[in-house]
């Protein structure tokens, strides 16, 4: 009936309010109407009222994707945002993420992560260590990544570890810097940053090496996980491999020619790579006398901590979510007030019409 409606509302070119789309979307009770709230939040997107989706719709959207096993759905509206205009809260965002956690479908949490990275929305202790444990566990499976693959999950694992003053985001930072750095040095710096909220200021892996500075001078016990240490070694051996051959080989195989050409200042950055290896080298062997190389994985520790701190984060979530309710709940009672008043308005209107043409036949 909602459909019949919408669909004949369009047909005569005329908008569908945002209760209406938000009433189909409560209503859905199967996954073949999940499918038909797709098309209709797409087509509510490209009319006169998009700008009216309302947060309550975009969050009921989420969890009847995940209530009809249609988990898909959701990521795809959700990676294609400005097509369905679906901008989660930081509440949703943790449904739709625990829930491929849960399954162990670490990377689409990762896209999910993606999707958090680039609105800048790791606001949340809890988001953070749910990303963290996504990340983690996806690195953990040793995934054969390709440039804009490590590029995304440089820079989530960068942006995301910048929230947390402890071994598990600096290890973050270390490893984002450096992937971030691989792109660089293959790509230049436009690609790193084009489309991305990151610096466009050069030297990535440099700021890797001041990640493993800062440790090495911070007091405490904030330490730096070895595998992530591992990890960026493998990526200064790739990127020294990749010199000695000319660049001839490409990392990224969805393109067949040479990488995008790079400016003078690409050119330098590059020629710095054999400090870089040097500088990293002297550095692991300062933290390892240090006492500060953590021999548990990075998947280890994040699960550590998502182990002891993400109840308690949860809690001002839910207590927060409770409250939000109640506003979309009051905001929910006036627009359907207010409708009702336009519906008897019109109606007025039109029997006054009536009246008046009739009074004037007589």
């Amino acid at each position: 009936m909602l459909a019949n409606l919408m669909d004949r509302t369009y047909d005569r070119n005329f908008p569908v309010s945002s209760l209406t789309i938000s009433r189909f979307v409560d209503n859905i009770s199967s996954r073949e109407e999940v499918d038909q709230a797709e098309y209709y939040l797409y087509k509510f997107r490209h009319s006169p009222n998009c700008w009216y989706l309302r947060d309550w719709t975009v969050h009921t959207w989420i969890r009847q994707c995940l209530k009809y096993g249609a988990r898909d759905k959701a990521l795809h509206t959700l990676k294609n945002k400005t097509q369905y205009g679906i901008f989660p809260d930081d509440f949703t965002f943790n449904l739709l993420l625990d829930s491929y956690i849960k399954d162990g479908d670490f990377k689409s949490a990762c896209s999910v992560v993606e999707e958090l990275m680039l609105q800048e929305a790791f606001d949340l202790p809890s988001t953070q260590i749910l990303s963290l444990n996504a990340l983690g566990c996806f690195l953990a499976t040793k995934p054969q990544l390709s440039v804009s693959e490590e590029r995304a999950l440089g820079a989530s694992l960068l942006i995301c570890g910048l929230k947390q003053d402890n071994t598990v985001g600096f290890s973050a930072q270390l490893l984002g810097n450096a992937l971030l750095g691989k792109v660089e040095m293959l790509k230049g710096i436009h690609a790193v940053f084009k489309g991305m909220p990151l610096s466009w200021v050069r030297g990535y892996l440099g700021r890797a090496l001041a990640v493993m500075e800062r440790v090495s001078a911070a007091s405490g016990d904030i330490r730096l996980s070895k595998d992530t240490l591992d990890c960026v070694s493998d990526v200064l051996l790739d990127l020294s491999a990749a010199s000695d051959s000319s660049g001839d080989e490409e990392s990224d195989g969805e393109e067949s020619k040479k990488e995008e050409a790079v400016d003078e200042e690409d050119e330098a950055e590059k020629a710095n790579l054999p400090h870089y290896v040097s500088r990293f080298k002297e550095l692991s062997s300062q933290l390892e006398s240090q006492g500060k190389v953590d021999p548990a994985s990075f998947q280890a520790l994040v699960a550590t901590m998502a182990q002891q701190n993400l109840a308690s984060a949860e809690k001002p979530d839910i207590e927060q979510y409770q409250s939000r309710l109640k506003a979309w709940e009051a905001e929910k009672r006036f627009l359907i007030q207010r409708e009702k008043e336009q519906k008897e308005k019109a109606e007025q209107e039109k029997r006054e019409r009536l009246a008046a043409r009739a009074a004037a036949q007589a």
